[in-house]
């Protein structure tokens, strides 16, 4: 009977441990999966400031009257190199976003830009990027809502608390990016 009652403690234990062990292997591969999405979107938006540039040097031949969309630009680059974090990318990422608008906006009025064969690449290739940004997004912040959701439910919290992961921030969109873009001339 005893060996009976310590074979039954010892595997209520280890189903215990392998239970717990599951809980913080996916929290591990939650936090990385964050991680990875995080660094995909970061290699996008590098991707899509590369493109700013060389969308800017073939405008400025043509928009030699449009200072204060390339002082814009300039100043959204500047922001997208000083951003670190989550939140700071998103804002640089907006930033960015409304310089694109402002260009494509702006060249309507320039038909001679417009049939450019180098903007018309370049617009394709920013259109190209600017939907696997939102794609990026979408994963990272549906990886970052169920880590959030699983480091506050137990018994995951009894892991995460100790391990002391803290809930994440979206890939959330600035209220300037909500609203549309008014463009003078």
């Amino acid at each position: 009977m005893g060996l009976i009652f310590i074979s039954a403690t010892i595997i209520i234990i280890l189903a215990v441990a392998v239970y717990f062990i599951s809980i913080y292997n996916s929290l591990i591969r939650l936090k990385h999966n964050i991680d990875k999405a995080y660094s995909n979107i970061d290699v996008l938006l590098k991707q899509r400031h590369d493109e700013l540039k060389k969308l800017v040097d073939v405008v400025k031949g043509y928009m030699n009257f449009e200072e204060k969309l390339l002082t814009k630009i300039t100043e959204a680059r500047s922001y997208f190199y000083k951003a670190k974090t989550p939140e700071e990318k998103a804002n640089a990422d907006s930033l960015m976003e409304g310089a694109f608008k402002s260009i494509f906006a702006v060249s309507e009025n320039y038909p001679e830009l417009k049939a450019n064969q180098n903007f018309i690449f370049l617009q394709e290739r920013v259109s190209q990027l600017e939907n696997s940004i939102a794609d990026r997004r979408e994963f990272y912040n549906d990886s970052v809502n169920i880590f959030n959701i699983r480091i506050e439910q137990i018994p995951y919290v009894l892991i995460a608390g100790p391990l002391n992961y803290k809930k994440r921030d979206f890939f959330k969109v600035m209220t300037e990016e909500k609203s549309d873009i008014e463009i003078k001339f």
